[in-house]
């Protein structure tokens, strides 16, 4: 059972891969129009946990549930509802960009007289106007990063899932991403985003929860963080670093400059 009021609840949850316990028994929650950042380096179980509160991989134990639905029973409920941005998106590159956004409408049932009055401001807003009829094989990184962006939004999903989504993106499309999710949130769409750059969740992040080696070792609003880490009017990267134990780096500079 889920609690009343969390768009996200996540409880206990563990997975490993052979020996590699890549998530260790971790609690995470979200409220409605909250913007909670997943904070830690690569390799610390980030995108784990996303696959697994999206119903892509099986936890080994602990219970999900997203908006009141439980993933592990009905995973393509949740799936209906969550908009997602993997970190490296997998796209039909035999597809242009237009027919790829037309493929997802399809997908969700999007009403085809609405489809282009959805598509057209993410192709005016990211820059993506004029190449929408171009293969996606043709497109870079960052083009297709943004179709992916475009691909999670089309059906006004109640939660969204963003696992490094401003990889590739040009700082103009980067700030307007970063708006757009301060909109969405104050609209009432929380959202789960996933980072290992500090200035961003700083920026954009209304709670943090700090992962490591499979593990979260602290949760909160960043001032909650400072308070943890008993480092007052320190930076988030200040905090992290006392908080996972990473802060002296003298040996390695050290070693770097020899």
């Amino acid at each position: 059972m889920s609690t009343p009021g969390l768009a996200l609840e996540a409880k206990s949850l563990s997975k490993s891969f052979g020996q590699i316990k890549a998530v260790n028994n971790i609690d995470l929650s979200m409220s409605g129009g909250e913007i909670l950042g997943l904070l830690g380096p690569n390799g610390s179980g980030k995108t784990t946990t996303m696959k697994m509160i999206l119903g892509i991989l099986k936890p080994d134990s602990g219970t999900i549930a997203v908006e009141g639905i439980e993933v592990q029973k009905d995973p393509v409920g949740v799936k209906r509802i969550v908009g997602y941005v993997p970190e490296t998106p997998q796209l039909y590159e035999f597809l242009t960009g237009l027919e790829y956004l037309d493929f997802i409408s399809d997908m969700y049932e999007i009403p085809v007289e609405e489809r282009k009055e959805r598509i057209s401001p993410f192709l005016d807003g990211l820059e993506l106007k004029g190449h929408e009829n171009e293969l996606i094989s043709g497109y870079s990184q960052g083009m297709k990063q943004k179709i992916a962006l475009t691909a999670a939004l089309l059906h006004r999903p109640r939660i969204l899932v963003l696992d490094e989504a401003l990889n590739g993106l040009d700082p103009r499309s980067a700030k307007l991403v970063k708006d757009l999710c301060k909109r969405l949130a104050s609209e009432g769409t929380p959202i789960l985003f996933s980072t290992h750059v500090l200035e961003i969740a700083e920026a954009l992040c209304d709670k943090v929860a700090i992962m490591y080696h499979g593990s979260i070792l602290a949760n909160g609003t960043i001032a909650e963080l400072r308070q943890t880490a008993g480092l007052p009017g320190s930076t988030l990267e200040e905090v992290f670093l006392k908080i996972t134990g990473t802060g002296d780096l003298s040996e390695i500079v050290r070693e770097l400059s020899s």
